[in-house]
C-alpha cells in the first residue's frame, strides 16, 4: 500500500496498519525511510515558523535559521529516536511478550511518520499565527495523535505472533 494510503488508514487504525508493517518482510531500511522522511517533513514545517522569526529578528538571517534547523532535524533527531527506541526496547524487556527492537522502531517511527499532516499544521500554525492558544492546541493535537498511534502501534506489535531477531 502507499504511504499516504497507509497514513491516512493509520488514522482510522493505527494497530491495524503497523500489524500488516510488520507482516510483511522484514527490512530496515523501509524503517530508516520512515524515520528521515518524518524528520525531512518536521524540517519543511518549520519553514514557516523560521521565516517568521527571521522577519521579527534580523540579527539572524533566514538561511542560517534554515541551516540550523535543518541540522538539527535532518542529521540529530534520526540520532536521538533511535536512543529512544533503544530505551524502550530496554524497559520493555519485563513484559511478558515484549516486542523486538524492529517492532518498537517501527511503531514508533511510523507514529512520526503518520502524524506528519498534524506537523504541518502546527508549522502553518507557528507561522501564520504565532505563538498562543492556537498553536498551543494544535502542538497538544499533535502530541496527543503520536502517542495513541505509537502506543496502539507497540501494542499491536507486542500481541501479534512473529520470530523474533
Amino acid at each position: 500500500m502507499a504511504i499516504t494510503r497507509n497514513i491516512t488508514a493509520t488514522y482510522r487504525g493505527p494497530g491495524r496498519v503497523v500489524a500488516r508493517i510488520l507482516d510483511g518482510p522484514r527490512r530496515e531500511d523501509s524503517v530508516l525511510y520512515f524515520l528521515i522522511a518524518a524528520c525531512v517533513v518536521i524540517f519543511i514545517a518549520q519553514t514557516p515558523y523560521q521565516s517568521r522569526e527571521a522577519h521579527l529578528d534580523d540579527s539572524v538571517p533566514f538561511q542560517a535559521r534554515l541551516y540550523w534547523s535543518a541540522f538539527l532535524w535532518i542529521f540529530l533527531f534520526p540520532l536521538l529516536m533511535y536512543g529512544v527506541a533503544g530505551l524502550v526496547w530496554l524497559v520493555s524487556r519485563v513484559m511478558p511478550r515484549a516486542p523486538s527492537g524492529y517492532e518498537i522502531r517501527v511503531a514508533l517511527f511510523w507514529a512520526l511518520l503518520a502524524s506528519t499532516p498534524i506537523v504541518l499544521l502546527l508549522g502553518l500554525t507557528a507561522g501564520m499565527v504565532g505563538p498562543g492558544p492556537a498553536l498551543q492546541a494544535v502542538a497538544l493535537l499533535w502530541c496527543a495523535v503520536f502517542l495513541w498511534f505509537w502506543v496502539a502501534g507497540t501494542l499491536a506489535a507486542r500481541n501479534t505472533e512473529r520470530s523474533k531477531s
